[in-house]
């Protein structure tokens, strides 16, 4: 059950949210390995980056890939959501009787990787559609699927089963990293605002403020891991299936710190908080609500 509110949650709030999911892939993609001044700078900010999106995809342009993304939020904050929350219930967050930091961070960054493994082909399948567009605005490595069923079929058929978890170690370092953001800001806020105010406990509004908290503690532990994940997913591979850009997480990390300076780790930083903001904010109130239902419901 924990699975589904957590993947309910998700699924709901990525419906909100998938556009900025777009546009910070755009951003993360353009002027790829190449300093700044030496690319035609196509999408100027978030706000430019909808603009154009919009007038050289249409309106649908800004909902590519949702289908994978839907089934990559319920699969991975499933597991993620759930794992969290048996881990909670076991005591295992929990020190002398309150929020232990150490042990929610802990809790989140290994509830966060496993989720992020299981539902690895699926990001990968989304940011390959997201990263798709008209010729004139195309930005990072054009991979021409057709929709998720084919990208699937095209994915296993050229590389296997092994071939949809390529990636799968940066992804697992980004979600482990944000969720350990995320879930333990999250709760530690909730448990402060709900010490500190007159509010009744579990109140809604004390959890979309400890929601609102998580989501600039996520934005920013997670970019420059975000940046790393959408780079290994959306790159090409050659004939002996290896990445023609990266060979891993840590090789890409360098190539675009050389490349591009800090900044390039930080590209799409406000799209990324733009989208983890209300991601957060909807999904942990989503989550925290069917949760708290239920367990009204069973006494």
């Amino acid at each position: 059950m924990e699975y589904a509110f957590g993947g309910l949650a998700a699924c709901g709030a990525c419906l909100f949210t998938n556009p900025l999911d777009v546009v910070k892939t755009r951003m993360q993609l353009q002027g790829e390995l190449l300093s700044r001044g030496a690319y035609s700078v196509l999408y100027k900010n978030s706000l430019h980056a909808f603009y154009v999106v919009a007038k050289n995809d249409g309106i649908k342009g800004l909902q590519k890939g949702l289908i994978p993304a839907l089934w990559y939020q319920w699969t991975m904050n499933g597991t993620r959501l759930g794992l969290y929350h048996f881990f909670e219930n076991q005591g295992w967050t929990h020190s002398d009787g309150s929020v232990s930091s150490f042990h929610s961070i802990a809790a989140g960054a290994v509830s966060g990787a496993l989720g992020a493994f299981t539902a690895s082909p699926f990001y990968l399948i989304k940011t390959q559609l997201q990263s798709q567009s008209n010729e004139v605005i195309a930005v990072g490595c054009q991979h021409n699927h057709t929709g998720f069923l084919s990208a699937l079929q095209k994915l296993y058929r050229s590389s296997g089963i092994s071939g949809l978890w390529r990636g799968v170690s940066a992804s697992m370092m980004r979600t482990g990293v944000g969720s350990a953001a995320q879930l333990s800001t999250f709760t530690k806020s909730r448990e402060t605002i709900n010490s500190l105010t007159k509010l009744p406990p579990n109140s809604w509004k004390s959890t979309l403020a400890a929601a609102m908290l998580s989501g600039v503690a996520v934005a920013a532990a997670m970019t420059p891991l975000d940046v790393v994940s959408t780079r290994l997913y959306n790159q090409t591979l050659d004939v002996h299936g290896k990445g023609v850009y990266y060979s891993g997480p840590l090789d890409c990390l360098i190539k675009v710190f050389k490349a591009e300076g800090v900044f390039g780790l930080y590209k799409g930083c406000l799209a990324n908080y733009l989208r983890v903001g209300p991601h957060s904010v909807l999904t942990l109130t989503i989550w925290t609500y069917l949760r708290e239902t239920k367990l009204e419901d069973s006494k």
